[in-house]
């Protein structure tokens, strides 16, 4: 295992985290979940991510029992966590001082933990009111945050804050707001990012990363699965596309996008056999090699897939410059950055 730090901050993480979405409280058993973390620590991994929203709190509560029966060094391992949506109240969700300050003592009482190393302000692009039209109450809402975060962070309750889901702009403005006012700054911003949605990891975060020092800790390196070609001549049953409350998920596998993407992962097959390696470790060792990525998260269901992931640091070395241009000439949507498009 390869660690690298939490953005510009002193904290180590493993290359690779392991994610509790979908899978930790309601796609596989508790004895399945103490089992991929065991594997998880031993190989390495040190980074463990939920929130309070993953299976209504259960996930918490799944992670939280199996690192107490383990009885590992709490210094150890990194626990993180998101805040935004936390129960049906309307003051149960949100960004507002009261929800991420109670939002959060929930989640360490589900974790069973005085502290999480890093917690995110997650948000979700339609319903966030920092959609708002009125910038003066953009910019109050940021400076609620920013104070928020930095009172639990003084009270003990989490060592760092970042962003999940947030706009380039909006991180900015965060960053901003903490110098302006002497409060804690994030320090990374959680993404999605594959091989199908690359233009804010590639195209935006770099610069944060280059100018405060705010790194990335992405998501969903398979595309939902889609990149290991399960999808490919139907929805198997017992997937994540079959569960009930992820039919976006399904209809986005069944759409001409999705068909066109997994005929590019078809096309990838013959490289990753050239390589020696799935198309999965392929996918992901291709997100590790992105300048300013802290740590990629892996949602797994099952131990023999934690293996094969944990193959893509392995895979990272084999990734030379020709072997990157040949997977661009095939992917054919490398985004284009504000120099490349002036020239």
């Amino acid at each position: 295992m390869k660690y690298r730090n939490l953005g510009k901050s002193g904290l180590r993480v493993s290359c690779l985290g392991l994610g509790t979405w979908v899978t930790f409280g309601s796609q596989i058993s508790d004895e399945t979940a103490e089992s991929v973390l065991s594997i998880a620590y031993e190989r390495g991994i040190n980074l463990f991510d939920t929130a309070e929203v993953y299976a209504s709190g259960k996930a918490e509560k799944t992670l939280g029992n199996v690192l107490k029966s383990k009885g590992w060094r709490r210094s150890s391992y990194v626990v993180t966590t998101k805040i935004y949506w936390g129960g049906q109240a309307e003051t149960e969700r949100g960004l507002s001082r009261k929800h991420i300050i109670e939002g959060l003592q929930g989640s360490l009482q589900r974790l069973q933990m005085d502290y999480v190393d890093v917690v995110f302000a997650n948000r979700m692009d339609a319903a966030s009111p920092m959609e708002a039209s009125d910038p003066s109450f953009r910019l109050l809402l940021l400076e609620e945050i920013v104070r928020a975060m930095t009172y639990v962070i003084d009270r003990g309750m989490a060592l760092y804050w970042g962003t999940s889901r947030w706009s380039a702009v909006e991180i900015m403005e965060a960053y901003s707001v903490a110098r302006q006012f002497n409060l804690v700054a994030p320090v990374c911003e959680q993404a999605e990012y594959h091989l199908f949605q690359r233009h804010k990891v590639e195209s935006q975060l770099p610069t944060l990363y280059h100018h405060i020092g705010v790194g990335a800790v992405t998501w969903s390196p398979l595309a939902c699965g889609l990149i290991t070609g399960k999808y490919e001549e139907r929805v198997p049953e017992n997937c994540r596309a079959s569960i009930k409350g992820y039919q976006w998920l399904k209809e986005k596998v069944q759409s001409k996008d999705g068909q066109h993407q997994q005929a590019k992962v078809k096309e990838l097959q013959p490289l990753a056999t050239r390589l020696g390696c799935t198309v999965a470790q392929l996918a992901i060792a291709w997100c590790l090699r992105s300048e300013g990525i802290s740590s990629v998260l892996l949602g797994v269901s099952s131990v023999e897939q934690l293996l094969e992931n944990l193959g893509a640091v392995q895979v990272l070395a084999q990734l030379t410059a020709p072997v990157l241009q040949e997977m661009e000439a095939l992917l054919g949507n490398k985004p284009t950055t504000k120099k490349e498009s002036r020239a």
